[in-house]
């Protein structure tokens, strides 16, 4: 397990490439699914700043919040409502360039502008839990965020039973 993160270079894609290995590398080998998840946010927190980047892990017909960093956030989003709901509804990456625009958005935190939620998918491709990243700026995420968070979580599948 690594202890440190070190980031190099100073393009989005440039900090992604050096996290990459260093995400995978705080996941190989723990066998708790909390204990990884809380890890990969911190990682992520640190290596970009973001307002808000946690796991929200799926429970019956909701999601219930997980490990994050950021402000105090909602504990329960019901099965295809918001950014989140949606995400797991669809089973596939969504990404907002303005929160306020995308139709039953759920406002856990007035400061978010833009967001992107990656679903994590155990072995049989069922979505076990949701990456939620929000930021406090417009348009903060893109296609170079979604490939790259997707490859993050992708072995935390592994970590829930199918």
């Amino acid at each position: 397990m690594a202890e440190n993160l070190i980031i190099e270079g100073g393009s989005k894609e440039d900090k992604y490439r050096t996290l990459l290995p260093q995400a995978h590398a705080l996941i190989d080998g723990e066998t708790d699914v909390i204990a990884a998840l809380a890890n990969l946010s911190s990682a992520l927190a640190m290596t970009f700043g973001w307002l808000w980047t946690g796991f929200y892990l799926v429970k019956g017909e909701q999601l219930v919040l997980g490990p994050f960093q950021g402000p105090i956030a909602c504990t329960r989003i019901p099965h295809g409502r918001g950014v989140c709901g949606s995400a797991w509804a669809q089973n596939r990456t969504l990404l907002v360039e303005d929160v306020d625009a995308f139709p039953g958005h759920i406002a856990c935190s007035s400061s978010a502008r833009s967001e992107v939620v990656v679903p994590v998918r155990d072995a049989s491709g069922k979505v076990v839990a949701v990456l939620d990243i929000d930021s406090d700026q417009l348009a903060s995420f893109d296609q170079i965020d979604a490939d790259y968070l997707e490859r993050i979580v992708a072995p935390l599948g592994a970590l829930f039973p199918a």
